[in-house]
């Protein structure tokens, strides 16, 4: 890497940064205490308060420190169980009707953003994903295809030859791209909820942590270290900062580090002959990387898994940018401006979820994708304490199970970041040796 030392803090905190607000004494009454000031928590804070509900909302950190503000910007609501394992967990039904409320999430999105008239620099560019082998890009096709034709959904198939028109890399063996993937950007989005929030009554107080949930006949007591309040309703919605206030939902929750790295200012050309069409960026490697334009078109983000601790950040952001310089080669030597990690949140099953534990009702455990999935289950568990009929969903069931011997550290990730970059490593080896086919049939022997 080259150029100057680079900050540890996001990129987004450039437009929008973290911040407080104006301290206010804590209700000692109100309708709905919401935990967790995230997409999730001001999503439903939104919609219960033009219910008429009277809500207050209580944050740890400045709003926007957490992974509302530390994310790729993705809008894609992935799911990470492909059809055969959802079927497998949850049954046919089930799992059909999460595929289906994965394309109302993602409405819902481009809808609330349009209606809201929220400045969060949206564009619905579509999502190129790259396939490493033949094999990935045969099934790729086919699901491409099976979309187009089942939802009527812009959705087709890259083979290797097209490549390049969405992405300057020898790097895939074809891929697939889809139309109704977009990027903004995330502490921008969060900071137009807070507006929204303010707007509409609700009661924020950051900086605040919660202490404890007592759980009553009517009423329940939210115990923070600024005070106490009595809520008929209360809903979590903490994700991948979920602390020791709630050590039930800690032991159902597993923290993973993602990692994203920002370019120096490469120029709007540039970007452009890397990406062509400023298209979101993802491939089919299991350790997970997304990448794309910033929204100005002037950077590349280019994001993955961060398997350090503690404070190695050099290590992870050399990892990073190793993995940026296999994707475009082209960047080898560029400057990095910013280097930033944030949290996710996993579960044993790997699906998003609104769930009830006694009276609490909880939205949490995104898994990567909560870009989508918080803003939609925060409206759905808004609807569902309002008791309203729109409220039924695919993901309210049952609380994620406990993660055995997970006591809120992680050990056990090594083994399995080790077990998926073998995959990864025996699935390049396959790519290398078709590369070096495609190479050897093209006419200039070299891949188009």
């Amino acid at each position: 890497m080259s150029g100057a030392r680079h900050k540890d803090t996001p990129y987004w905190w450039e437009a929008a940064p973290p911040r407080s607000v104006k301290s206010r004494e804590i209700e000692p009454h109100c309708d709905v205490a919401i935990v967790g000031a995230g997409y999730a928590g001001l999503c439903a804070a939104l919609h219960l308060a033009r219910a008429g509900r009277k809500v207050q909302v209580f944050e740890r950190e400045r709003l926007g420190f957490g992974a509302s503000s530390r994310n790729g910007g993705f809008t894609s609501g992935n799911i990470r169980p492909d059809e055969k394992a959802l079927v497998r967990k949850f049954g046919a039904e089930r799992a059909a009707k999460i595929a289906a409320e994965g394309h109302d999430a993602r409405r819902f999105m481009i809808d609330f953003l349009a209606n809201e008239g929220i400045d969060a620099d949206f564009q619905l560019v579509g999502r190129f994903y790259g396939a490493m082998t033949d094999a990935e890009y045969d099934v790729m096709a086919r699901s491409a295809e099976a979309l187009q034709r089942q939802t009527g959904i812009e959705s087709y198939a890259v083979p290797a030859s097209e490549v390049h028109r969405h992405i300057a890399t020898d790097l895939y063996a074809g891929g697939s791209v889809r139309m109704d993937i977009g990027g903004l950007h995330p502490a921008k989005f969060h900071a137009e909820l807070v507006r929204l929030a303010l707007a509409e009554g609700v009661l924020i107080h950051a900086e605040c942590r919660v202490k404890k949930i007592d759980q009553g006949t009517g009423q329940h007591t939210v115990i923070t270290e600024r005070g106490s309040t009595r809520a008929r309703d209360v809903l979590v919605c903490t994700n991948g900062y979920t602390d020791h206030s709630d050590r039930w939902l800690r032991q159902r929750l597993v923290p993973l580090r993602s990692r994203i790295i920002a370019t120096e200012d490469l120029g709007q050309e540039r970007v452009r002959s890397l990406v062509p069409g400023l298209k979101m960026l993802t491939d089919t490697r299991a350790m997970t990387y997304y990448f794309r334009p910033s929204p100005d078109g002037r950077r590349i983000l280019f994001g993955g898994r961060d398997t350090t601790s503690g404070d190695d950040s050099a290590r992870a952001t050399e990892a990073n940018y190793a993995e940026m310089r296999r994707v475009f080669p082209q960047l080898d030597g560029v400057g990095i401006s910013h280097s930033w990690f944030g949290y996710v949140a996993m579960n044993w099953d790997m699906v998003p979820r609104i769930f009830q534990r006694g009276a609490v009702h909880y939205a949490t455990g995104f898994c990567g994708s909560g870009m989508v999935w918080a803003p939609w289950l925060g409206l759905k568990v808004a609807q569902k304490i309002l008791d309203l009929p729109a409220s039924e969903s695919a993901f309210d069931f049952r609380p994620p199970r406990l993660v055995p011997t997970w006591r809120g550290k992680a050990w056990f990730m090594p083994v399995v970041f080790a077990g998926l970059a073998r995959r990864d490593r025996k699935v390049a080896a396959i790519a290398s040796k078709e590369q070096a086919a495609r190479r050897a049939e093209s006419p200039r022997g070299t891949t188009l």
